[in-house]
């Protein structure tokens, strides 16, 4: 299957705790390349708008729904696309050409990528219990102030 480009209206973006839905309408009853996007709905896709710094983004396609005046695109991005979501905040609202293809990622790729994060590496044990790695920094590590009794380097701080 190869690159579709849409004429689309960016409706809007929406934020959750795990996700952003990017939104997207086409007008009119007739929808280009009906065919591929229903086949496409429902898996990975790498989705880029004309013009944008974000470049190609990895996106679930969540859902497509058509009425009489319009077919509505949605789509999941999660992970580490975050960064490249807020460029695309300045064409919300706007007409944009919207280019989409399959990814070669697969759901549970996907969305193991979401479930990734900086920070502490941690084990969850099946007791409830966390075990850290030995060579990560631990509270013990920090310092909990200097002498007089000021807990900062920065004199602007204390």
């Amino acid at each position: 299957m190869s690159k579709i480009d849409l004429n689309v209206l960016f409706k809007k973006i929406q934020k959750d705790d795990k996700k952003q839905i990017l939104e997207y309408h086409v007008q009119g009853e007739e929808l280009p390349n009906s065919q591929e996007l229903v086949q496409l709905a429902g898996s990975i896709t790498v989705i880029e708008i004309e013009g944008s710094e974000a470049g190609p983004i990895n996106a679930e396609f969540k859902s497509i729904q058509r009425d009489s005046k319009k077919t509505t695109l949605k789509f999941n991005v999660s992970g580490c696309s975050d960064e490249k979501v807020i460029k695309l905040y300045p064409f919300a609202g706007s007409n944009v050409t919207l280019y989409i293809q399959p990814s070669q990622m697969s759901l549970d790729e996907f969305h193991e990528d979401a479930e990734r994060h900086e920070g502490v590496q941690y084990t969850v044990e099946n007791d409830g219990s966390v075990s850290v790695p030995d060579d990560q920094l631990s509270f013990d590590d920090i310092p909990t102030g200097e002498e007089g009794g000021v807990a900062y380097d920065d004199d602007a701080l204390n």
